[in-house]
């Protein structure tokens, strides 16, 4: 009708996309400033190389507690490489090295004295295909309990971690069944339970939901805002709408080039999910988030 307002479709486009996502999400989340808030991760100058070529180079940045920091960027920017550093999960790569230094809780955790297992009991992770063992749903959340010996009271921290993973009321009149009876969306919360069964204080995610169907990422997403007032996580995503709606914070990585051929990861720009997303400050962030590359 004339004089009527054109409805909203009529100005679809990238950038309206996500800033509809943004708008209804991020500007959800307002936090403190920086200094207010506590820092559970400092990352100075890190440089990560397979075979002495480096996959990502001179990271520096530093991860909140309680907050869900989302690392973006296109494929082969070093974002995974990125979040297996702060649990050492890339030691176990024969021609893995790195440089600089990672404080979780003001230790430098990259020192050769420190235990890298230890790390992993206080920092876990969950992969991008849900990996259950071929064992029951019981002896899956209890695995790490076993052992780290911790048998005590083991009944009560499998069905509190189920819980937590929001799976206690689908499977706790089947625990003793395969875990790999369950579907793709139950088995990545069973091995999101079987993180937090051992009371980590940091959860890694590297795309949890990128194998999962829209229910199931919601079902995921839903579990990050529910339990980061008891973990810290940190994700790896390639979806901008996800880290649009579940990060507090995000980081921005692109590639770099070198001669002949070299190309690395850089972290390119690290503030709130809502700035990076509808005020971004380098021109790099702002084409990635818009569809315009990557």
């Amino acid at each position: 009708m004339a004089g009527h307002a054109q409805p909203a479709e009529d100005h679809d486009g990238p950038v309206s996309t996500i800033d509809r996502v943004v708008a209804l999400q991020a500007q959800k989340r307002t936090l403190p400033p920086r200094e207010r808030l506590e820092r559970i991760f400092q990352v100075e100058g890190l440089d990560a190389l397979y075979g002495g070529k480096p996959a990502v180079k001179d990271v520096t940045m530093d991860v909140y507690k309680n907050l869900v920091t989302a690392i973006i960027g296109p494929s082969g920017c070093g974002k995974s490489t990125f979040i297996r550093c702060l649990n050492r999960m890339n030691d176990l790569i024969p021609a893995f090295s790195q440089t600089g230094t990672i404080r979780y809780h003001g230790q430098d955790i990259t020192a050769r004295d420190v235990d890298p297992v230890a790390v992993r009991r206080n920092i876990g992770m969950v992969f991008q295909r849900p990996n259950p063992f071929p064992k029951s749903i019981y002896d899956n959340v209890a695995w790490g309990l076993r052992v780290l010996g911790l048998k005590d009271r083991l009944d009560e921290r499998v069905e509190r971690a189920l819980t937590q993973a929001a799976l206690w009321d689908e499977v706790k009149d089947r625990l003793k069944a395969s875990a790999l009876s369950l579907s793709g969306g139950q088995q990545q919360r069973l091995c999101i339970a079987r993180a937090i069964a051992v009371e980590p204080d940091v959860v890694l995610m590297d795309e949890p939901a990128s194998a999962l169907d829209p229910i199931a990422t919601s079902a995921i997403e839903q579990l990050m805002h529910d339990l980061k007032s008891e973990y810290t996580f940190v994700i790896v995503t390639h979806n901008m709408q996800q880290a649009a709606r579940v990060a507090d914070m995000t980081a921005f990585f692109s590639i770099s080039r070198g001669d002949e051929g070299a190309r690395w990861g850089e972290l390119v720009e690290y503030e709130s999910t809502e700035k990076i997303f509808t005020d971004p400050s380098d021109k790099r962030t702002e084409d990635y988030v818009t569809g315009r590359f990557g």
